[in-house]
């Protein structure tokens, strides 16, 4: 069945300071998990020195944390139904908050990837929770402002994170990239507990529990994040890890998907994908996975390795960004709310676009200035994609369906974003290895512009250094034109990340406006 419809505008529960509080905690919760990811990602070096780990052992740190994540996910929605939204929740805070001590407190790299593993699934129960609660507390009619909400604090805990992970590490140490999760945490959990109480446990679905499928969808979904998150990295298919991992994502999947479709009781419910509206928000969800976390990791690439920039200029350059996704949210709500949330999308979508084309400029010499006007685009952008595509997937499904299509959808979005991630790292060693191909041949023995450059370059050495000045000449035109190449890769990678929101731009009149909502009611 696709879900019913949500209860008429008239029965929408009244917001109270209570469902306010505890809401916001329990919004606060998901940007620290979502925080964590991106948190450590700054600070791996300091980490592996402290653990004395190889290049090799330390990239587990963030793929055990993926991997585990990306499976309790899509299991939150039966675990809601199971254990209500307030125990699920607390559960997983807890524990989320017990395993950042033991990161903090680990004194080997295999006692980390192991504590990071179980910090990812324990704690990630938490995103899609959030989104579930929250429409179960305030009424599906009031999607849009709680989508506006979420939406900010998806997209701006992976913005903030590196910049963060980098200035706690510089002022302190690596530790307390952890041990900032304890007093966080423990009030989350208790404040969670006192004032959220939605729905209530249903124990009896532990009968018939279907052990194999969860299984088989851990076996699938985890060998899939590996491949995504180490196939660029291990050369792909050459790798016989990748084979042999995308062997086993292939068959755990048709197993997974058997399983699900013809069990009594299945670990997760994919009828939800029968609702159109459903079904087409979960792929826009994917594509802003792709959007979100793709250019999240070409910018700071981009003005690390070629600006030379460090942790807490880049953090700086990228602020802007984080603004505007502040003053646009309540924008992106309001437009959601009263008009047809495809005008919104459209709007979000051709700004993701545009910004893309602007970075399709691209320099070696681009600053702030340059940056400032695609970024205010993006940041946009963000909002005024994922709040409406939220408020169109989630916005009128009923209270036990929208449990595991929120769980799903948050999938579909991570899936997205690991997807992006792989596709943009295979493309920037590509392009760049293609780009210096190119280029080098402008420059060979020869061509008068090359020689005489090399000549200038030369002379000028020969009075400030005491090496050979044509060697030395030799070596800045070669990293001249091997930073040249690299810029034109990241070019080439704002392309395609362009191009395929265009193409979901084609999409949107697939889409079905939802019905409308009522505006609020407030006790106090």
């Amino acid at each position: 069945m696709t879900g019913a419809a949500a209860p008429p505008a008239d029965a929408l529960p009244p917001i109270t300071l209570r469902s306010l509080i505890g809401f916001f905690a329990m919004a606060f919760g998901m940007f620290m998990a979502i925080l964590d990811i991106q948190i450590v990602s700054a600070s791996l070096a300091q980490i592996q020195a402290g653990l004395s780990a190889s290049p090799e052992e330390i990239s587990w740190v963030q793929t055990s944390y993926l991997i585990a994540e990306v499976v309790m996910i899509p299991l939150s929605g039966f675990l809601s139904r199971l254990m209500s939204t307030r125990i699920l929740f607390v559960a997983s805070a807890a524990s989320f908050t017990l395993m950042s001590l033991l990161c903090a407190t680990a004194t080997s790299i295999e006692e980390m990837i192991v504590f990071r593993a179980l910090q990812g699934f324990l704690g990630g129960a938490m995103i899609p929770t959030v989104v579930a609660g929250s429409y179960m507390m305030f009424g599906q009619g009031r999607a849009a402002g709680v989508s506006a909400i979420v939406g900010l604090i998806a997209t701006l805990a992976p913005t903030i994170g590196p910049t963060l992970g980098g200035v706690l590490t510089d002022a302190f140490s690596w530790h307390w990239l952890f041990l900032i999760n304890l007093p966080v945490g423990i009030v989350i959990s208790a404040v969670v507990w006192s004032l959220v109480d939605v729905d209530k446990p249903d124990w009896t679905l532990l009968k018939g529990f279907d052990a194999a499928g969860l299984a088989l969808m851990a076996a699938f979904l985890g060998s899939t994040e590996f491949v995504l998150e180490e196939g660029s990295r291990r050369d792909w298919f050459e790798d016989p890890a990748i084979r042999i991992f995308a062997g086993v994502a292939v068959f755990a999947g048709a197993g997974f998907f058997a399983r699900v479709l013809s069990a009594s009781n299945p670990i997760v419910n994919l009828t939800v994908f029968r609702n159109r509206n459903f079904t087409l928000g979960a792929l826009f969800g994917l594509v802003l996975g792709i959007g979100l976390y793709g250019i999240q990791y070409l910018l700071p690439v981009f003005l690390g390795r070629v600006r030379g920039y460090t942790s807490l200029e880049i953090g700086e350059m990228l602020f802007v960004t984080g603004l505007c996704q502040f003053i646009s949210a309540p924008i992106a709500g309001m437009l959601s709310r009263r008009f047809d949330p495809r005008l919104p999308l459209t709007i979000g979508l051709l700004l993701m676009a545009s910004s893309c084309l602007q970075f399709s400029h691209l320099t070696s010499q681009w600053g702030f200035n340059d940056m400032l006007l695609p970024q205010i685009m993006r940041g946009a952008g963000l909002m005024f994609c994922m709040v409406p595509a939220n408020v169109v997937a989630l916005g009128r499904l009923d209270h036990q369906t929208i449990k595991d299509a929120s769980g799903l959808y948050n999938l579909l979005r991570n899936l997205g974003g690991a997807l992006g991630l792989a596709v943009l790292n295979t493309q920037l060693a590509e392009r760049t290895a293609f780009h210096y191909q190119q280029l080098s041949s402008q420059v060979t023995s020869g061509r008068a512009a090359a020689e005489g450059w090399l000549s200038g370059l030369a002379a000028r050495y020969s009075t400030q250094i005491t090496g050979d000045p044509e060697l030395a000449a030799l070596k800045t035109l070669s990293l001249f034109v091997r930073r040249e190449a690299l810029v034109l890769a990241f070019v080439d990678c704002f392309l395609i990340i362009a191009a395929i929101y265009g193409v979901a731009l084609l999409a949107t009149p697939l889409l079905s406006r939802p019905a409308p909502a009522a505006g609020p009611t407030v006790e106090p």
